[in-house]
């Protein structure tokens, strides 16, 4: 596989999961926003969207102070955002077209159809804005297409290194998706005035849970209350649960060596992935909130952006 081909397919992979976390964030946020007053911290709550993203600088850099609004346009609309879902649609269309041959009818069609009403959407808000009911309808626009995009790709796909690429990406992504909202949760989104395990405590960890997809998984694994330790339990070190670190880079050293395999070397792609893996495996949350859970997230995330960095070096230059 051309080297080109295959950074199309990784990057196509990861646009598309990183349109479907931006639309959870997005929900997310506005569901903390809808909380009684007192109880919410407006303008915190949109910067901790921003900085779960990764785009609060890239936002003060346009704006002199967060407001709902404009943070909403900048992570939905926004062309001066790199990761606003409109962006990251249009880039996964330009990534999947480039190399159509290397994907089934189904999972090209299904992005081509996705972008085509994604366009009619953005071209009404250029027009005229959007509703509370429409920008509702677009935010599940993209997560549904996130969802059809892979569940296509899983269904049709040859497994073979064109879908072992698009993995990748989707997992490299997922990975750094779950670490940065951990970490605002942890360190951005709680007012100093509030405490934790408080009542806003509590709705906000409940809402991180839905943005991710958990809340059936958390009280089916841990049949308990809402526990901060036992959340970051889930969505680092489960093994089960398909959003966790751990989870993912067992997806990701697996389809590593599946690459591998087939084109007979290995090289620091794979050894790094298994360094991560085996210290995920070998980590207990005793462990990382001894040495501190912004410092073990902050690390991880350092990690797995060398893990980008590694794949791009050995597969996807020239």
């Amino acid at each position: 596989m051309l080297a080109r081909t295959a950074d199309s397919l990784f990057w196509f992979a990861r646009y598309m999961e990183r349109a479907d976390f931006v639309a959870r964030i997005v929900n997310t946020t506005r569901r903390l926003e809808s909380l009684p007053s007192g109880e919410s911290n407006v303008a915190n709550e949109w910067e901790a969207a921003l900085s779960a993203v990764g785009v609060l600088e890239a936002y003060e850099a346009a704006h002199d102070k967060v407001e709902p609004n404009t943070a909403i346009e900048f992570l939905l609309f926004d062309a001066r955002n790199p990761s606003s879902i409109v962006n990251c649609i249009e880039s996964g269309r330009v990534n999947a077209r480039a190399v159509r041959t290397a994907l089934t009818i189904e999972t090209w069609q299904t992005i081509n159809e996705g972008w085509q009403e994604m366009k009619k959407v953005q071209a009404k808000h250029q027009a005229r804005g959007l509703g509370t009911e429409e920008l509702v309808a677009f935010l599940d626009l993209a997560m549904k297409l996130a969802l059809d995009v892979d569940g296509s790709a899983y269904r049709t796909m040859l497994r073979n290194d064109a879908y072992w690429f698009s993995r990748l990406g989707l997992y490299v992504e997922r990975a750094d998706n779950t670490a940065r909202i951990l970490d605002v949760k942890y360190n951005i989104l709680l007012p100093e005035s509030e405490h934790v395990g408080g009542s806003l405590d509590y709705f906000q960890w409940n809402a991180i849970l839905r943005a991710v997809s958990a809340v059936t998984s958390y009280h089916w694994i841990y049949r308990d209350g809402v526990k901060p330790w036992l959340i970051a339990d889930l969505l680092i070190l489960r093994p089960e649960m398909p959003r966790s670190l751990l989870a993912c880079y067992g997806e990701i050293v697996r389809f590593l060596d599946d690459i591998s395999g087939a084109y007979g070397r290995q090289g620091a792609a794979q050894r790094r992935a298994r360094q991560i893996l085996g210290r995920l495996e070998n980590a207990t949350m005793k462990d990382v909130f001894s040495t501190g859970l912004h410092e073990f997230l902050t690390d991880f995330i350092e990690d797995n952006n060398s893990i980008g960095g590694a794949i791009a070096e050995q597969y996807l230059l020239d």
